[in-house]
């Protein structure tokens, strides 16, 4: 099948679109890439310097007296749940919030503008037509079973920490002092 000297033009005219597309997103994914690194250490610094001492102050004044109190198995759980929290949850939380913070300085860029601009002026559908872009799949029933799992994972953590950093000044009972009165038989 011959392809008339019109589409054969238009064709390469859209390869060659296609290709400064492809240059484009590569420089931007770049560029996303370096400022997600520096988001990343820049969340570290912070959680070292700012969160890891306030974490360990709050476990030094309230979490370590109560748990000295209870016992060795309370003591192992109150550590190992610092530890899960300063080792595992904070350095997530931070990450997270480095990527959000990332991707929002990346929505801002002025590159990445016109990159969906000039890509959604091309449109997807000449895309699809001519294979460089596959069409987007739909989504099943895992993501939203993905999302009840995070929530309740998350809910969980957070009554873990509540659990471990509330004052539990109520739970304590005094002894009675003993009477010296004898008792009416």
């Amino acid at each position: 099948m011959a392809l008339s000297r019109k589409r054969r033009k238009e064709l390469k005219r859209l390869k060659g679109d296609a290709e400064t597309l492809w240059e484009d997103q590569k420089e931007i994914l770049d560029h996303a890439s370096r400022v997600v690194r520096e988001a990343s250490r820049q969340a570290a610094n912070y959680t070292r310097e700012e969160v890891a001492p306030r974490v360990r102050d709050t476990y030094q004044d309230k979490v370590r007296p109560a748990v000295g109190a209870v016992g060795a198995s309370a003591k192992s759980a109150a550590q190992t749940t610092r530890d899960r929290l300063v080792d595992d949850v904070l350095p997530a939380m931070s990450s997270a919030l480095g990527t959000a913070l990332a991707a929002i300085e990346v929505a801002k860029n002025k590159q990445v503008r016109e990159a969906i601009s000039r890509a959604s002026r091309f449109g997807t559908e000449v895309g699809q037509k001519v294979g460089f872009i596959e069409p987007p799949k739909k989504s099943g029933p895992g993501k939203y079973i993905l999302i009840g799992f995070g929530v309740v994972t998350v809910a969980a953590v957070a009554y873990v920490a509540w659990q471990t950093l509330r004052a539990d000044d109520d739970l304590w009972i005094d002894d009675e002092p003993e009477s010296t009165e004898p008792e009416p038989a």
